[in-house]
């Protein structure tokens, strides 16, 4: 009987515990910036290097996805999602880069945070 008890505790903490893992993510006031800005990445003419290796926007956003489903509980704010997701590589620590038209290399970072900016601006 108290084995039982034990496995029905335990099942119930690891749901409570798990449900609040997965409610961690920005705030519903800030899900539209980071739709905002997986959508531009996305639909940008920009190229990104990750890794030695370029990528078009459609695949770059992709990627930026996969790493916010994976961090997600880490991140609560739209800055965050930029730091977690879309700045640099988790294996090499190198920083995405993105080139655009006929200007130099910009860390994705800065042109992330460009992008909010105005975003934010334009909602006023």
């Amino acid at each position: 009987m108290t084995k039982l008890i034990g496995t029905w505790l335990l099942i119930l903490s690891l749901f409570i515990f798990g449900t609040n893992f997965a409610k961690s993510d920005v705030p519903d006031s800030q899900k539209p910036e980071v739709e905002h800005l997986l959508e531009f990445v996305e639909s940008t003419d920009c190229t990104f290097e990750r890794n030695g290796k370029k990528y078009d926007g459609a695949d770059a956003a992709k990627h930026i996805k996969r790493k916010y489903k994976y961090f997600r509980n880490k991140i609560t704010t739209t800055e965050e999602f930029i730091e977690y997701s879309g700045t640099k590589s988790t294996m090499s620590g190198k920083p995405y880069l993105v080139y655009c038209a006929d200007a130099g290399p910009i860390e994705s970072k800065t042109w992330l945070m460009e992008e909010l900016t105005l975003y934010r601006k334009n909602q006023m």
